[in-house]
């Protein structure tokens, strides 16, 4: 297991003005997985082409265990790449593609025979190595990619978006298959992905990239709880913001008075609130109760939007279905913001 850790990192392309990845770091635990989130073009891939050694940084570090591997080959550094293209050999039986990684580096045929088959029932494979890339489904061939990375137990895993090619089950199937995998073998793992329920599901921690830059590096559930700014919690799906002053616990603005968690920040910022949090009708009840304007609602399936008027301001809540099907539009309704899912974005 690796630990890897990025310090400074800033790549420039000739010709752009502003840099691709600015000054970047991170500090990847031995045999954690991490994701690399963000929109397209924001870095990550970039990112991960640094570490696997296919572009040399503008400035900064990448250290493997403590020690830089900027003046390291590529081939030399142990970390493997997963392309969400695939890049299998077509004229190559699935053994030999599984297995080309061992070849050149001069492993005996018997060894690399058992380990093809072994590390082809771990993806779940078996029994496939006469056969070519052709012949596979999209998501076969994904496995087989992932088997050849592994195979040469690498010291690090790169996955640049490898379930994005993918129909909707499929991603859901590989995904599990690769948390078991990494799990199983404790091999160190930097995930790329622009989707934030992968992200979520897979990773110990998220990265999240925007613009270049990192804006918050943390437990999945902190970007729900408490995010680093209000770019964070609009990619998280974010909509409440309010205007105000926090100050010994109370958040004062045209809300009114709000009671807010122990550990909100205090000054001048906006206040947060995820719409699920929202509590309407006879649930609305304890600490920061309200009364507000509904100004419509959107059925969505297993959900129901609100927009609700509070004064000049608009709250979005998200509710049952079964708990909202006889509001009416203009209709008066309670609410409450529950201290405890409230944040204050003071930055």
């Amino acid at each position: 297991m690796t630990h890897l850790a990025i310090r400074g990192l800033t790549k420039r392309f000739a010709g752009q003005t502003e840099a691709a990845v600015a000054d970047l770091n991170l500090e990847i635990d031995s045999g954690s997985l991490v994701a690399l989130l963000g929109p397209s073009g924001c870095g990550k891939t970039t990112t991960m082409k640094m570490i696997a050694g296919l572009l040399e940084p503008t400035a900064g570090d990448i250290l493997f265990d403590e020690q830089s591997i900027l003046r390291i080959a590529p081939e030399r550094r142990g970390a493997v790449m997963v392309f969400q293209n695939y890049l299998l050999f077509p004229y190559m039986t699935i053994a030999q593609n599984v297995g080309y990684g061992l070849k050149i580096r001069k492993i005996d045929r018997a060894e690399i025979d058992q380990r093809v088959r072994e590390i082809l029932e771990m993806v779940r494979l078996p029994g496939i190595e006469d056969r070519r890339p052709k012949e596979l489904s999209g998501g076969q061939q994904q496995r087989v990619a992932l088997a050849r990375a592994l195979v040469v137990e690498p010291k690090l895993l790169l996955l640049d978006e490898p379930l994005s090619n993918l129909d909707a089950h499929l991603r859901f199937e590989l995904r599990d298959l690769i948390r078991d995998i990494q799990q199983k073998m404790g091999i160190t793992t930097v995930f790329v992905t622009h989707d934030q329920e992968e992200a979520v599901v897979l990773a110990d921690k998220v990265a999240l990239i925007l613009d270049g830059r990192l804006r918050q590096y943390a437990e999945a559930d902190m970007f729900y709880k408490r995010p680093a700014d209000e770019a964070t919690a609009r990619f998280f799906g974010g909509q409440n913001f309010i205007s105000g002053t926090a100050s010994n616990g109370v958040f004062e603005g045209p809300l009114g008075r709000l009671a807010l968690p122990e550990d909100a920040p205090e000054g001048a910022g906006k206040l947060t609130f995820r719409p699920e949090n929202v509590r309407t009708g006879e649930a609305a009840t304890g600490e920061n109760t309200l009364r507000a304007k509904l100004v419509n609602k959107i059925f969505l399936g297993t959900q129901t939007r609100l927009r609700l008027a509070v004064g000049d301001e608009t709250i979005t809540a998200i509710a049952n279905p079964n708990d909202v099907e006889n509001y009416l539009v203009d209709q008066e309704v309670p609410l409450a913001l529950p201290p405890s899912a409230l944040w204050v974005l003071t930055h």
